[in-house]
C-alpha cells in the first residue's frame, strides 16, 4: 500500500494491519516484510536510535515492496514530522500528544510541506492558502498519513478536542505509557486501563477515525478488534523474533527430550 491507499482503506471503514521495526537495518529486510502481507510498517525513532539516513533507507526499502512506511517521530513537533516525510516516509506517528494545537501543527507539517513558518501556521490554523497552493500541496503530499498518539490521562481528557482537528487519519494507543499515566504500570488487565482503551476506540470510531493499541499478543488484538479497533499494530521485529524462536526452541527441545525417552 501507499500512504494514500492506506488512508483510503481507513476512511472506507476497513481494518489495516502493521508492525513496528526498532532493530532492522539494510535493504535485504524488505524482501521478508514484503512477503508477510502488512499494509504499513512503523519505523520507530522515539525509542530506537535510527538516524535520518537509516530512516531514508528503510523507507525506500518498504516502499519498494509495497508497504507504507510510517515514522514514529521522537515527539509531536512539526520539524520532526517534516524531516520524516522528507526522508521518504508515507506518514508520521506523533507520540504522546496531549493538545489539539500539537495535532494541528503535525498535520500541517506533514500535509502542507514545504510550507514553513508563518505560512504553515496560517494554513494549519485557518486553512488559508495563496493562489493555487492548496490544490498543489494536497497532491504533493497525498501519501502522507498522520497518526496521533493518545498515551496519557490528559490526552484522554481532551480527546474530543484533539480528534476534531482536520487531517487526523488514525489514533495510536500507547499501552505502556497509558498504564503509567493511570497509575497502574503494566497492568493491562486492570479495569481502568481497559475502560480507557475502550473510550479511545469508541470516541475515535464515532468520528470515523480508526484507533488501536500496540499489542504483542494475538489475544490482545482479538479483544480490541471485538471492541471496534481497526488500526492494528502488532508486535515488532525484535518481539516477533524472540517469540518465534522461543516457541520453536521450546517445541524442539520438548520433541528431542521425548525422542530420547523412547530410545532408552
Amino acid at each position: 500500500m501507499t500512504g494514500a491507499e492506506l488512508r483510503e482503506a481507513m476512511r472506507s471503514g476497513k481494518s489495516v494491519y502493521g508492525t513496528m521495526v526498532t532493530l532492522v537495518q539494510g535493504s535485504r529486510w524488505g524482501a521478508i516484510f514484503g512477503r508477510l502481507g502488512f499494509d504499513y510498517i512503523i519505523i520507530d525513532t522515539e525509542h530506537s536510535p535510527y538516524g535520518r539516513g537509516e530512516v531514508a533507507d528503510l523507507a525506500a526499502t518498504f516502499r519498494g515492496v509495497g508497504v507504507a512506511p510510517i515514522v514514529r517521530i521522537p515527539y509531536p513537533d512539526p520539524y520532526q514530522a517534516r524531516m520524516a516525510v522528507d526522508a521518504g516516509a508515507h506518514g508520521v506517528l506523533a507520540p504522546y500528544l496531549e493538545r489539539p494545537e500539537e495535532a494541528r501543527q503535525v498535520v500541517a507539517a506533514a500535509r502542507y510541506r514545504p510550507l514553513k513558518g508563518a505560512l504553515l501556521e496560517q494554513a494549519g490554523n485557518a486553512g488559508s492558502f495563496a493562489g493555487d497552493t492548496q490544490g498543489y500541496l494536497e497532491d504533493f503530499n497525498k501519501n502522507h498519513v498522520v497518526i496521533i498518539g493518545i498515551e496519557s490521562v490528559p490526552a484522554i481528557e481532551r480527546l474530543d478536542e484533539i480528534l476534531a482537528v482536520p487531517g487526523i487519519d488514525a489514533a495510536f494507543i500507547g499501552p505502556h505509557d497509558l498504564t503509567i499515566s493511570l497509575g497502574i504500570p503494566e497492568q493491562y488487565d486492570h479495569p481502568r486501563f481497559q475502560e480507557a482503551v475502550r473510550r479511545i476506540i469508541e470516541t475515535s470510531q464515532a468520528k470515523g477515525i480508526p484507533a488501536g493499541g500496540h499489542w504483542f499478543q494475538v489475544e490482545q488484538v482479538r479483544r480490541w478488534q471485538a471492541a471496534g479497533s481497526r488500526f492494528i499494530l502488532y508486535n515488532s521485529d525484535g518481539g516477533a523474533l524472540a517469540q518465534g524462536y522461543r516457541r520453536d526452541l521450546e517445541a524442539i527441545r520438548g520433541t528431542a527430550g521425548e525422542a530420547m525417552r523412547h530410545t532408552i
